[in-house]
């Protein structure tokens, strides 16, 4: 690909629409699956058994569930519509894995750091295993349920609400088979008290701001905001009610400085900030992220035995675009794989380019850039972040990863 700036052939051609190649034309498939699909709304469990910090105040996670956009999917959207191809997953995987980069995502990174394997996606038939928890997560996912302006503008219909009851059937399903001594379930599924023992992880968000910036102003997409922030509060609260306790809460990065919205939303001179990227974009990024903030805030006063842990992911990401060459990283407003503006690409896919057939290879070193396809950072880059978000430095309670259960009492 071109390794200069993403902005340059933007000024000449601007697409019609924001992410919809990403996401693909198949979502109405999905919303067919969901229709034939039986939810349920088991009562949420006790109390007693619930994880504790071990010695040294470490915590006893057993599982964990995550559900997010395509920040954290591990193959949802990849299993129920088309596998993601190489070099997707290469670099980490040495094959397509399903994720959006090209090796691990930051959820990866926290299975990792509580001694838990990868998560399986849920929608996953083909060799997924449960015992330690499941991922909702697909790409293109929104927090708000999906209505004509989300759909028409390419994304996906698996939203929060969506992934929230297939969370509830994935759990009535898995103490049914327990309550039938399903040697299915001793082996591939959570024993029932790990769903009150888990770690519920959430990194969503990003795609309502792209979805409403490709179909409103800006000024309307920061009046959209607190519908936002208010649903996102309303599914931590359902998520109570089925037994979750223990909850680590990404906000959003800034999107401002995604390749992508450069090539796409070319910035005017007045609108770029130091590092180059759009800056009114990430304004309404640090918009969302302050009232999501509030609203976990508010959550703590109402569920006051939960642990709500909210981690400044847009701080992690925009100190590493900050300082991009000193962490061993190229120009970060440069991708690695596929190619946007004068003509298009995706990552691992062809395209005929005046009689031309070109392919969306990867560049050379993909460790050294931060951003993969535009859209989605690096494993490099999810690695430098993990590093910084996992010990609890940019939590706003000081708490790590490792002893965020409801047992251990925040400083």
């Amino acid at each position: 690909m071109d390794w200069g700036r993403a902005v340059g052939a933007a000024r000449r051609w601007r697409p019609h629409f924001s992410l919809r190649s990403f996401l693909g034309g198949a979502a109405l498939a999905v919303l067919l699956i969901s229709a034939f699909s039986t939810f349920f709304s088991p009562r949420s469990p006790g109390t007693a058994g619930r994880s504790r910090p071990q010695s040294g105040g470490r915590c006893s996670f057993p599982a964990i569930f995550n559900f997010g956009d395509s920040n954290s999917d591990t193959g949802g959207k990849s299993a129920a519509f088309h596998r993601l191809p190489s070099p997707n997953g290469d670099t980490f995987f040495g094959k397509p894995s399903g994720r959006y980069c090209d090796g691990k995502v930051i959820l990866d990174f926290i299975a990792e750091k509580l001694g838990l394997p990868y998560l399986s996606a849920y929608l996953d038939s083909i060799g997924a295993n449960f015992r330690h928890g499941a991922n909702f997560a697909t790409g293109g996912s929104t927090i708000e349920p999906l209505d004509t302006r989300i759909f028409q503008g390419g994304f996906s219909p698996i939203s929060l609400d969506i992934q929230l009851l297939q969370f509830e059937q994935f759990k009535a399903r898995t103490l049914e088979l327990h309550r039938e001594g399903s040697s299915y379930a001793e082996t591939n599924l959570p024993i029932p008290e790990d769903f009150g023992n888990a770690l519920y992880t959430m990194d969503v968000g990003q795609n309502d701001l792209h979805s409403a910036l490709g179909s409103m102003t800006e000024k309307k997409v920061l009046e959209l905001i607190p519908n936002i922030t208010m649903e996102f509060g309303r599914s931590v609260e359902k998520l109570y009610q089925q037994g979750a306790r223990a909850f680590w809460i990404h906000n959003t990065g800034p999107i401002g400085c995604l390749p992508y919205s450069l090539v796409f939303y070319p910035p005017e001179p007045n609108n770029v900030d130091r590092n180059g990227c759009i800056e009114s974009h990430n304004k309404i990024s640090r918009e969302f992220n302050r009232q999501l903030e509030d609203q976990v805030a508010k959550l703590r006063v109402q569920l006051q035995d939960a642990k709500l842990n909210f981690i400044d992911i847009y701080l992690a990401k925009y100190s590493l675009i900050s300082d991009a060459k000193k962490h061993g990283f190229v120009d970060p407003l440069t991708y690695c794989c596929g190619h946007y503006g004068d003509y298009r690409v995706q990552c691992g896919k062809k395209a005929v380019v005046n009689g031309t057939e070109i392919f969306g290879t990867p560049c050379e070193d993909p460790l050294k850039v931060i951003s993969w396809d535009a859209v989605h950072y690096s494993h490099a880059a999810n690695k430098w972040v993990a590093e910084q978000i996992l010990d609890g430095s940019l939590s706003d309670i000081h708490v790590p990863v490792a002893e965020s259960c409801p047992g251990r009492a925040s400083p």
